[in-house]
């Protein structure tokens, strides 16, 4: 590892927070660019829908949760209120609406809560997530991978949807993943 890789890979150690056991890790692009990023790995079905009490957004994977959830009942409003521009993720909700109809744009964040499906992997820059979803009841081999970004803000976690160098950097990981650059996790 160079001594660059090894700065990078000790500013992500220092800016994470100590939970959920995570590993730092270093993807090299072909461009010689370094991404520091921090990876947490959740029980099998940690992305199924709690069957009692409730959730708030204090974690990506709740706020995902939430925001599934949400989607998969048609609840635009309530779900746009989850993300860090919620007038603009309205619309964008909206417009795909309008464009695959109610029953697909169900089916769609249904998926995310599919028992068949797993969440792949958390990756932490910063205040920073992405969670990356493996649709295996998609079909394909391998499954398909998409990816949801949040942020956190005052102790909540958004649906991110303001363009920024670190949503920059985890867009590049999970570009990575897709082309089996980074191994999926196996279990």
């Amino acid at each position: 590892m160079s001594a660059r890789a090894a700065l990078a890979l000790a500013a992500a150690l220092c800016a994470a927070p100590t939970w959920a056991q995570g590993e730092a890790r270093l993807l090299e692009l072909e461009n010689g660019i370094q991404v520091a990023y921090i990876l947490h790995q959740h029980p099998q079905n940690a992305h199924l829908p709690a069957s009692s009490g409730t959730i708030g957004p204090d974690s990506a994977l709740n706020t995902a949760k939430l925001l599934n959830g949400q989607l998969t009942n048609g609840d635009l409003e309530e779900a746009a209120v989850l993300s860090n521009q919620p007038r603009r993720r309205f619309e964008v909700l909206r417009d795909f609406l309008e464009s695959v109809g109610e029953e697909e744009f169900k089916r769609v964040f249904a998926q995310y809560i599919d028992p068949e499906n797993r969440l792949l992997a958390e990756i932490e820059i910063g205040r920073h997530r992405l969670l990356i979803w493996e649709l295996r009841a998609a079909g394909g081999s391998p499954p398909p991978l998409a990816g949801q970004y949040f942020m956190e803000i005052d102790g909540r976690f958004l649906l991110d949807d303001v363009p920024s160098e670190p949503r920059l950097k985890l867009r590049w990981v999970l570009e990575a993943y897709r082309a089996g650059k980074i191994a999926r996790p196996s279990r």
